[in-house]
């Protein structure tokens, strides 16, 4: 027993069977409850892969990576934190094996370890507590999730450590909870606990024994299953939480609260509730998503589309959701089409696009589709088609607007043509020295930065609807105050009205050409102040347009389902009327439809 200890509390999150099987939903699930409860919660993501982080991984493999305000580029895990327990996660609630063996070996290579030998136990397994005490300090209750499987390899130096922390800090002050498979084999169509069964076998050779049980599944798990389970597995029947699929993931909370997992996690950490929870909020905007009174089609035009055979819609994950946040509050289903650039670079562009209520460029790397992408630009300008580009989205549609309207033959972005006559999209001098040393981990113009707003641009107009200047305000006053940070705020002046967005690429717009291109109706509505008086555009709208405005940020970053994302919500607040204008809109009869902010 350790009566002493008075720090936070940990519950740990495993996985066993299959990797994403929901381990990082179930986190961020029990993370909303605790704070439903009065608790101050966090969560800390343990990727066992040797990359330093996610930052040079395949969107196309990995998934979408997953910015912070600080700068780092994370597992997209750590989005569902973020979107559930609507705080601001830094790039230490990331751990990966590279980052560890990278701190030891350097530690090493000063002589900090006095000439002993370094080895995985104990010097290893040290910095992992070391780093999950750190990430947990100010908080009541840390959620710590470990990726990949139990079994797996290179899992094994986290789990050692785990266990080394439930001994110094007592077995009462941590609770494990293993997220496991049920599947429904096609040729037998029975739902099989025995892979379940081998995970909590595997989870136990590391000494740790699940207090908690979340059985994934395609549909609800049976008393028969429960059973069997409990017997094999030794765990409480009442711990054994089911969780079927669910039509949207704001589900899941709920439904692990109609288990009591919340209350029974409690219990296990010797804490009492603080407050009474209230999920009526959650509950409404959640029954929206399920039965709105209207549905906007739009088109999400992107290149990280197709894996072989399968689409992995996952490259665009927080985009997504911002959608459905948005929808949400706008009692409207958003459905979403994905189409392939390449898809656009014929003659099918009207054909493709025309049953549509809005476009959306995500962000992008690479030379690969950049003409669909122009097309799709192209189309929604001339035919008043609500557009919304982010980051990759905002420099094509630079590109278009200086082809086509500008005047400027042949604009291009460097990053797709090195040799363009009129490069309004270049990139910074002190990038272009990264890349010439193939530095290109970390390195990009990354996490919050602030800029300066128009005062008479719909872009201010939509960030004033959706109350986000004031909280912004005060990040940009903590940014000012950091030594570390205030570069992101650079040479903004305190009187000015500004944002703070996250970023993630190299390439900006050519200030050589702002001046040419607003002559011609392009309207730069904010821009990022450097110290040295540099201005960075961040935001383009057509004032003249139902809706065209992009951002060199990624706003998708920072949408929850109770805080949409004010592009977003602007966005699909036009795709709205646009589908009412184009006789696309269904309406439930009888319905009278109301917009909330």
């Amino acid at each position: 027993m350790t009566d002493s200890y008075r720090g936070p509390k940990f519950i740990v999150v495993a996985g066993g069977v299959i990797s994403g099987v929901g381990k990082g939903l179930s986190t961020a699930s029990i993370g909303k409850i605790l704070q439903q409860y009065g608790f101050k919660a966090t969560a800390i993501k343990i990727d066992p892969y040797l990359n330093y982080d996610a930052g040079t991984l395949r969107p196309t493999e990995h998934g979408e990576v997953w910015v912070t305000d600080d700068g780092g580029e994370i597992d997209q895990d750590l989005g569902n934190y973020e979107r559930f327990l609507g705080i601001d996660l830094p790039k230490n609630n990331n751990l990966t094996t590279g980052q560890i063996y990278h701190a030891v070996i350097e530690r090493e290579r000063r002589g900090e370890y006095l000439g002993r030998t370094v080895q995985p136990i104990p010097h290893i397994t040290d910095e992992i507590k070391k780093r999950v005490t750190e990430a947990a300090e100010g908080y009541d209750i840390a959620l710590v999730e470990i990726g990949g499987t139990i079994g797996d390899d290179e899992n094994r130096p986290f789990l050692f450590a785990i266990k080394s922390l439930e001994r110094e800090i007592g077995a009462e002050n941590i609770a494990h909870v293993l997220v496991s498979y049920l599947p429904v084999p096609g040729h037998i169509t029975e739902m099989k606990s025995k892979p379940t069964q081998h995970a909590v076998r595997l989870l136990t050779e590391h000494g740790i024994f699940p207090d908690f049980l979340i059985c994934r599944a395609v549909r609800p798990l049976d008393e028969v299953r429960k059973k069997k389970i409990e017997i094999s597995a030794n765990i409480p029947l009442d711990r054994i939480i089911a969780s079927p699929d669910v039509d949207t993931l704001y589900q899941v909370p709920l439904d692990f609260e109609q288990g009591n997992l919340g209350s029974k996690l409690l219990e296990k950490l010797h804490l009492e509730p603080k407050e009474e929870s209230d999920w009526s909020n959650w509950r409404r905007l959640v029954a929206t998503i399920r039965n709105p009174n209207r549905i906007v089609r739009i088109a999400m035009v992107g290149k990280y589309v197709e894996i072989g055979d399968y689409e992995l819609t996952d490259s665009y994950i927080s985009v997504n959701q911002s959608l459905e946040h948005a929808g949400a509050s706008l009692d409207t289903k958003v459905e979403i089409s994905w189409i392939d650039s390449r898809e656009l670079e014929g003659e099918r562009v009207e054909e493709v696009l025309s049953p549509f209520d809005g476009i959306i460029v995500p962000g992008a790397f690479g030379e690969g589709g950049a003409e669909g992408v122009i097309k799709a630009i192209q189309y929604a300008r001339e035919n008043d088609v609500p557009y919304l580009g982010l980051c990759y989205g905002l420099q094509m549609a630079v590109v278009e607007y200086a082809r086509h309207v500008a005047g400027l033959t042949g604009a291009d972005s460097v990053e797709t043509d090195p040799e363009t006559r009129h490069a309004v999209i270049d990139i910074q001098v002190s990038q272009r020295e990264i890349i010439e040393k193939s530095r290109f981990g970390g390195t990009m113009r990354l996490g919050g930065y602030a800029a300066v707003l128009r005062r008479d641009s719909i872009v201010l107009d939509l960030y004033e609807q959706t109350d986000r200047l004031e909280e912004d305000s005060l990040r940009i006053r903590k940014m000012r105050s950091n030594p570390n940070e205030a570069f992101r705020v650079g040479g903004i002046l305190e009187t000015e009205r500004a944002v703070v967005e996250r970023h993630r690429h190299r390439y900006e717009v050519s200030h050589k050409y702002v001046d040419h291109l607003e002559e011609f109706g392009l309207v730069f509505s904010g821009y990022h102040r450097r110290e040295d008086g540099t201005k960075l555009m961040e935001f383009i709208e057509l004032p003249e347009h139902p809706f065209f405005i992009a951002t060199q940020a990624h706003p998708e970053f920072k949408s929850r389902l109770e805080q949409p994302a004010p592009l977003f919500y602007g966005f699909i607040d036009a795709a709205v009327a646009q589908s009412k204008k184009d006789n696309h809109l269904y309406e439930r009869p009888g319905v009278e439809v109301g917009i909330e902010a």
